[in-house]
């Protein structure tokens, strides 16, 4: 049996993370020292396709059970990390699964799927992407799906949408919403990072930022230094306040040039949108050298305690923030009701 990494025992949750899992790649994370990750099922995916996609990991919760256990509330965290397994979040990058058809919001819910962001870099029937050359906001439909999201307990995710949409958002939930995986757009200049407006919105709102290593999304790419990320999240910090960050790595591994396309082209395109890329890029993109793979959040725990942090502030930042979030965003807004009633009681 190979020794867990010794990572000073914090506890993480990554924000986002698109893999083709094995067993193999679960227990290098587990060494890593990571609780529990927000896996993407669906890019451009219809209904049908989707549940596909949730079939796929009920079997992998059985046949994989002594590694993985899937997470319906933030408690379930918790309960992985006492088994020792990692708790997977299921989550959508986009609404396409829902199609027109609100009713299949709670459907999705029932189903374990706890994240869904509104729209992925084009226009969706909920929100504009950030691609897109103009950015009409929330549409009617949109409205009403933040509602039902709100409504059942599922978190409303603005990473990949443009500004107005993503402020509409902020402004038009009753809910703390969260961008799992972005980072200032002072930091980066790409098109999926947020401005300080957007990011100042999320922290009034009570909202979370989950900082990407992504490579289109760092200063440099590939290049960028362990120090420059983190003073990027100290000085994201110093805007948004130390309780409303987490770490969103959107850490993509063991895929090839043909779910790239997928990703970035679905099947609205017949010829690959090369977005953030160019036409020359026919890989993935290469992650920095200090966070290849999940074995690497040593380097970012060492890199934040270098930045400035203390240990208290780094392991929010690591993972408690994102389950203290959780821990209300998953409940249906029925039991949050029925806990605020009974405050006010006892309070009587």
């Amino acid at each position: 049996m190979e020794e867990v990494l010794d990572i000073e025992k914090s506890f993480i949750i990554d924000g986002l993370q698109y893999v083709n899992w094995t067993p193999e790649l679960l227990r290098e994370a587990i060494r890593g020292g990571v609780n529990a990750i927000h896996v993407t099922i669906a890019y451009w995916e219809n209904t049908q396709e989707a549940l596909v996609n949730i079939e796929t990991w009920s079997q992998r919760f059985l046949e994989w059970g002594e590694l993985v256990v899937p997470v319906r509330v933030a408690a379930d965290i918790l309960a992985a990390q006492q088994a020792g397994k990692i708790g997977i979040i299921l989550g959508f990058q986009n609404s396409s699964p829902i199609e027109d058809d609100l009713r299949k919001v709670e459907m999705m819910h029932e189903r374990g799927v706890r994240i869904m962001q509104l729209s992925y870099n084009n226009q969706s029937l909920q929100a504009t992407g950030c691609y897109e050359k103009s950015d009409s906001g929330i549409t009617r439909y949109g409205r009403e799906v933040i509602k039902e999201m709100n409504r059942v307990g599922m978190v409303i995710d603005m990473s990949h949408s443009a500004e107005e949409s993503t402020v509409q958002a902020i402004e038009f939930s009753q809910r703390p919403i969260a961008i799992t995986h972005a980072n200032p757009s002072s930091f980066h200049e790409a098109l999926r990072n947020k401005s300080d407006r957007v990011l100042r919105a999320l922290s009034e709102s009570g909202g979370m930022l989950g900082a990407s290593l992504y490579p289109f999304h760092l200063h440099n790419g590939s290049d960028c230094s362990l120090e420059d990320f983190c003073n990027m999240i100290y000085e994201t910090a110093n805007l948004m306040g130390i309780d409303q960050i987490g770490i969103g790595s959107d850490l993509c591994l063991n895929w090839d040039y043909r779910t790239l396309e997928w990703m970035r082209s679905g099947k609205w395109a017949m010829t690959p949108d090369f977005g953030e890329g160019s036409a020359s890029d026919r890989d993935w993109p290469k992650q920095p050298d200090w966070f290849s793979s999940n074995l690497d959040f040593r380097n970012v725990i060492v890199g934040l305690l270098q930045a400035g942090f203390n240990q208290t502030e780094v392991d929010k930042i690591m993972g408690e923030n994102w389950l203290n979030f959780f821990e209300h965003a998953f409940r249906p807004q029925s039991d949050l009701d029925i806990a605020s009633s009974a405050m006010s009681e006892s309070c009587g």
